[in-house]
């Protein structure tokens, strides 16, 4: 059925029809992201309300916005990209995420929580200038209700005079079972019919921002949200309006309904080593620190089990603090912990710790607090894209006063910075990526700002590389080059942030290489750039250029963006030439 559906098809279609459609979608999603990875559950869950949208509405010509765009996958299926679904998160394929380049069914790019409503006002509001009539749909789940910039939309709702239609898709959870304040309050919304009298009384909250609450307590029922739908599009000519449905995330397949959390984002491993995940070692090795030392606290904003803070959660409940996807106040409530004494482990991807910028210059550095930002998922992730590369934080940390930057070359050394940390009494970022592929040889205590030499200091050339995907690179270029005599010496640039000057002034090769999972641009190329900038010294980065990275495997994005062992090899040869 949906390799012949088109729009008018869905409008026409009868609820066994669409009951049907939602199966075939349900299939299709289910065998795609086990052969290339994505998010299944949250796209399972809202099956029937994307074909129920599409059923209603007319798109594109209304939009909709996915608020950080893990349950698109329907969406795409109904708009023309079925035959391209089987690229879906590969390299030049369909995106794992709303995007405007994609097609005109997406009207807006999405990737981090929160955004939806403030786009769809934005969108309403244009809309009304130029005097069109179409309807704006935010999609937003109750994990991302919890972020607060949600909230600063609704404050403008009657400011901006517009109207939308925000659909609240409650499943009880975001990557973590959903927590706070105001998913206990949205439990309250979603008793029975026979608590409605209770249930009108507390939905008023919503009448003060000025929306209309209606609600449907069973948002898998195709027939009862078409019909709420159609009901909602005829209030939207006089009001906006908040539709509460509740759904199952995972809906139609027995383990991911059974297991939500852990079937949330499917991984396909690109790589046939064994690898253990940095997030391992940090909830290990914070859950031993804690033992000993009782002003340590772990933070994370709605990830705590793919941070790896599980078992320090449940060890330590009263020293663990799930914040929800809030990561700008867990920033400040780290400052604040640690204005009184505590030690707190903020605990974030990379591409998520964007959002606390300005509380980690002011908050936290400002202030000169002991906190330390444990930055997962660092560098090129692969699949998600554009929205999810890690690879901007050195770039927006390296020139904050106060900050130290760390990036351990493999776990066991990312193990012994977390040690060196519990002693450290200053702002410390520690980024590293998802899985550790493998452990070196060489191994030497953690100093602050201090490098290590990987082997010897007499090359003709010096690689300075950072993390472990960059010194693995570096070592690897230095024994091909070593086979033509040409000697380069290897630099574990541990520290970004002091640099190590000393080794820098000692080194006796004047033909300096960097190595980065980085852009270029305020990165550690940057740096070492600026501080030779007086002295004759060459230097040649590799790092990214100035532009965002799409979806692909990590190894290929790498070399697309110039950094690989065959680039720096071509490099050295061609200089030795």
């Amino acid at each position: 059925m949906l390799e012949n559906i088109d729009k008018i098809k869905i409008k026409n279609a009868d609820l066994p029809q669409l009951s049907a459609l939602c199966e075939e979608a349900r299939q299709i999603i289910i065998s795609t992201v086990y052969k290339n990875g994505g998010h299944l559950s949250s796209n399972l869950g809202s099956v029937e309300l994307t074909v129920a949208l599409h059923k209603v509405f007319n798109f594109p010509e209304d939009k909709v916005i996915f608020d950080v765009g893990h349950q698109c996958y329907t969406h795409k299926l109904l708009s023309g990209r079925l035959g391209d679904f089987s690229t879906l998160r590969q390299k030049n394929g369909l995106s794992g995420f709303p995007k405007r380049e994609e097609s005109e069914y997406d009207c807006y790019n999405t990737g981090h929580a929160g955004t939806s409503v403030s786009a769809a006002l934005g969108i309403a509001k244009a809309r009304d200038i130029a005097g069109k009539d179409f309807n704006v749909i935010a999609v937003i789940g109750d994990g991302s209700f919890n972020n607060g910039l949600v909230y600063e939309a609704f404050n403008s709702l009657r400011l901006l005079n517009s109207k939308i239609l925000v659909i609240l898709n409650d499943n009880g959870m975001s990557i973590s079972p959903t927590v706070g304040s105001m998913h206990e309050y949205l439990e309250i919304l979603s008793e029975t019919a026979e608590q409605k009298e209770k249930r009108d009384k507390h939905a008023k909250i919503f009448e003060r921002f000025g929306f209309k609450y209606e609600g449907v307590y069973d948002g898998n029922d195709i027939g009862q949200i078409v019909e709420k739908l159609s009901e909602v599009k005829e209030m939207l000519k006089t009001q906006s309006v908040i539709l509460h449905i509740l759904t199952k995330k995972g809906k139609g397949y027995e383990f991911c309904e059974d297991n939500p959390e852990a079937t949330h984002g499917i991984s396909i491993s690109g790589s046939s080593n064994s690898s253990t995940e940095y997030s391992q070692i940090l909830g290990q090795t914070l859950s031993s620190l804690a033992e000993n030392d009782k002003r340590i606290v772990a933070v994370t904003a709605a990830m705590t089990t793919s941070l790896g803070l599980g078992d320090f959660f449940e060890k330590y409940p009263e020293r663990s603090v799930d914040v929800g996807i809030c990561e700008e106040h867990a920033t400040v409530l780290c400052a604040s912990m640690a204005t009184e004494g505590l030690k707190p482990y903020y605990a974030v991807y990379s591409t998520f710790l964007q959002r606390s910028f300005d509380e980690i210059v002011l908050d936290i550095c400002s202030q000169d607090l002991p906190v330390t930002l444990c930055i997962d998922r660092a560098g090129i992730s692969g699949s998600d894209g554009e929205t999810h590369q890690g690879v901007f934080d050195l770039s927006f940390l390296s020139f904050i006063p106060n900050l130290t930057i760390a990036v351990p070359k493999d776990i066991k050394e990312f193990e012994e910075m977390l040690k060196f940390s519990a002693k450290f009494e200053h702002p410390l970022a520690i980024r590293y990526p998802r899985e550790g592929k493998r452990v070196f040889q060489r191994q030497s205590k953690i100093v602050c700002g201090k490098w290590e030499y990987l082997n010897g200091n007499d090359g003709k050339y010096a690689i300075i590389a950072s993390g472990e995907r960059a010194v693995t690179l570096a070592l690897a270029a230095a024994q091909i080059l070593e086979k033509d005599s040409i000697k380069v010496t290897v630099i574990n640039a541990r520290f970004v942030k002091p640099l190590d000057e000393k080794m820098l002034n000692e080194l006796q090769s004047k033909r300096i290489i960097t190595v980065e999972d980085n852009m270029l641009l305020g990165g550690l190329g940057s740096l070492i750039n600026n501080y030779y900038a007086e002295q004759k010294v060459a230097v040649k980065n590799f790092a990214y250029g100035d532009k965002f990275i799409p979806q692909g495997g990590v190894d290929e994005l790498m070399t697309d963006g110039g950094v690989s062992c065959q680039a720096i090899v071509e490099y050295i040869k061609n200089e030795n030439r």
